[in-house]
């Protein structure tokens, strides 16, 4: 149980015990290290863009771009608590329209905050693979969120990843800081400009929620149909705190790996994963959360709904209890509607405490036929049923999806009813 709880904890120990010269030795020796989970991805084939788009306001921004942006939810000229735009590895943009509301590069703050490097590299250590390898000896990068104690932020903060290269190699680090008593929404949209085809992207990510804070934190894909994806998250929650993790990723890409981990420390902190991703012809999607629950009465809910209309799915759920009087529960449903495409789940629950209840569902098939046929009876074709099948299926995996995300969601069920 000690090893499952203290994770984060030994990382942190041991950076902070070594010398920069020790670290990035360390480091350089995992710069060939392979991911634990994903398909191989040679680092050699993408470079690290030149490239910068810099604008005072987000509405500066040209109407290309701002059309891009709404793909992933994203309004360059509505009304937002504050936005931040990265355009391949470079800042484009930063701003807060709420006192309290920080919003600044990491570069900025790592100069601005002697006490930011007590946050930094915590949570993701840098030498876990190759890609934070990558990410750290970059010295990458990325957007600093913080919100000061009691502040509740009431309009989402939009922050904004994008490559602007082809074969673009972007390395991105981000730190979000939710202090105690405070609330924030983050939405996240990366995506390709429109004429890059083949691209990679390494996020690394660290979030810190304090005592009773809150974090929603919706990340919405648009990639092109040959860009590699590798985020890695660390999470810590403290008494009381609670995330909500929303996923969305319904264009194509060839292959996402992702599976953050959150440790939850404090009494009564909660982490809620929700997932909707479609794997398109060519695609490889391995996707999942680990959530350590270390603490007495945390509990976590981790739900996904996937579709594969021709690619790979791999759907990952781990619940470690460390703790008594915790709650865990894991969904993970997937849809098969071509002979070419595969879904695979895979649920891990642990105990390491008395008195923990924890539970698993995982359910994999096609569209039921006699659903179909049901909703005909009530005047609809086959492909206006299955349509209404496949909306519910991925509506039921996610709340409060954006409005432009259901274009998205036609075009899917419009694919959808094709294959079935």
């Amino acid at each position: 149980m000690t090893e499952n709880k203290n994770n984060a904890g030994q990382s942190s120990a041991s950076q902070s015990n070594t010398s920069d010269k020790e670290t990035v030795e360390r480091v350089k020796k995992s710069l060939d290290k392979e991911a634990m989970y994903g398909g191989y991805v040679d680092l050699k084939q993408y470079h690290i863009p030149d490239e910068s788009l810099k604008v005072e306001k987000m509405t500066d921004l040209d109407s290309m771009v701002k059309s891009s942006l709404m793909n992933v939810g994203i309004s360059a000229d509505g009304e937002a608590g504050g936005n931040f735009l990265l355009y391949n590895n470079q800042v484009s943009h930063h701003s807060s329209s709420v006192e309290g509301l920080e919003i600044i590069s990491v570069r900025e703050a790592l100069a601005k905050y002697d006490w930011l490097k007590d946050y930094m590299w915590k949570l993701v250590s840098p030498d876990a693979d190759k890609y934070t390898a990558e990410s750290f000896m970059a010295d990458s990068d990325g957007y600093f969120i913080r919100v000061l104690p009691g502040v509740k932020v009431t309009s989402p903060v939009q922050s904004c990843l994008m490559i602007g290269a082809e074969q673009g190699l972007q390395t991105v680090h981000n730190i979000i800081i939710v202090e105690e008593g405070a609330e924030l929404e983050v939405v996240t949209g990366c995506l390709t400009h429109d004429d890059v085809v083949r691209a990679l992207h390494i996020g690394v990510s660290e979030m810190y929620i304090k005592k009773n804070a809150k974090l929603t934190f919706s990340m919405i894909h648009d990639w092109a149909e040959f860009v590699e994806v590798r985020p890695r998250t660390g999470i810590r929650i403290e008494e009381g705190g609670q995330l909500t993790n929303n996923y969305v990723c319904l264009k194509p890409a060839k292959s996402i790996q992702s599976n953050p981990s959150v440790y939850l420390e404090g009494e009564g902190a909660a982490a809620y994963f929700n997932t909707i991703a479609v794997a398109h012809p060519g695609s490889v999607l391995d996707m999942g959360s680990k959530v350590y629950l270390n603490a007495p009465h945390t509990k976590s809910q981790i739900i996904s709904r996937t579709i594969t209309i021709g690619g790979e799915v791999i759907a990952r759920g781990d619940l470690i209890g460390n703790a008594p009087f915790v709650y865990g529960h894991l969904e993970c449903n997937g849809l098969v509607l071509s002979e070419h495409g595969s879904q695979k789940a895979i649920p891990v629950l642990e105990a390491h405490a008395l008195d923990v209840e924890m539970s698993h569902e995982a359910a994999i098939g096609r569209i039921a036929r006699d659903q179909v046929e049901y909703l005909m009876t009530r005047g609809l074709d086959e492909n206006e049923a299955t349509g209404l099948i496949v909306r519910g299926f991925l509506s039921a995996g996610i709340e409060g999806i954006p409005e432009i995300l259901k274009e998205d969601i036609d075009e899917i069920i419009r694919k959808t009813a094709d294959a079935s």
